[in-house]
């Protein structure tokens, strides 16, 4: 009876392990591909090992954007839908905002965010949202790139963006990293 439990027990383990990968893969296979203008803060913490905290450019959206209107007073955590269309230099930008979900036009991707404390140098009457897109964790010893970051993030039908690849001067993050070591 004990043996049929333990193994009860590792094979639904098993099978959310799986799931959970599953769920990540058909997120990454089957949502839209965008490109977007990045912007270093951090590159390193002691406790956590190299990675890379990025902001982007879409990060700071003006008040004027926002359909209702918004005041720079939105509160904390306020979840908020980006609608991204691409401009002329290949990179995405925001054309709409909403605190409602809304349906972006054809050539538009909608993507899911939260507002998040404004940072000292944020521009005026914006507001600072975060996407989960912020952290990108790096082999050990390659955390300070030199160099325009650029990042490639795979939108879902969900909204919620993820991190396909970073580009240090339109190579890849890991290469750029190996051609750069003495």
């Amino acid at each position: 009876m004990k043996l049929k439990l333990l193994i009860l027990v590792l094979a639904l383990q098993s099978a959310w392990l799986l799931g959970m990968v599953a769920v990540q893969e058909y997120a990454l296979a089957t949502g839209r591909v965008i490109l977007l203008e990045t912007a270093r803060i951090d590159p390193r913490d002691l406790l956590r090992g190299d990675y890379l905290i990025l902001n982007y450019k879409i990060s700071d959206v003006p008040t004027n954007l926002f359909s209702p209107p918004v005041d720079k007073d939105l509160p904390h955590d306020t979840k908020i839908y980006i609608a991204l269309a691409p401009a002329t230099n290949q990179f995405y930008v925001v054309v709409k905002a909403s605190t409602n979900e809304f349906a972006p036009a054809a050539d538009e991707v909608l993507l899911q965010g939260r507002s998040a404390w404004t940072r000292w140098n944020a521009p005026a009457n914006s507001i600072h949202i975060e996407y989960g897109l912020e952290r990108f964790y790096v082999a050990e010893g390659t955390g300070n790139p030199a160099g325009k970051l650029t990042t490639q993030v795979v939108v879902p039908a969900s909204g919620r963006g993820r991190v396909r690849e970073v580009f240090v001067d339109g190579k890849p993050y890991a290469e750029a990293m190996k051609q750069a070591k003495p």
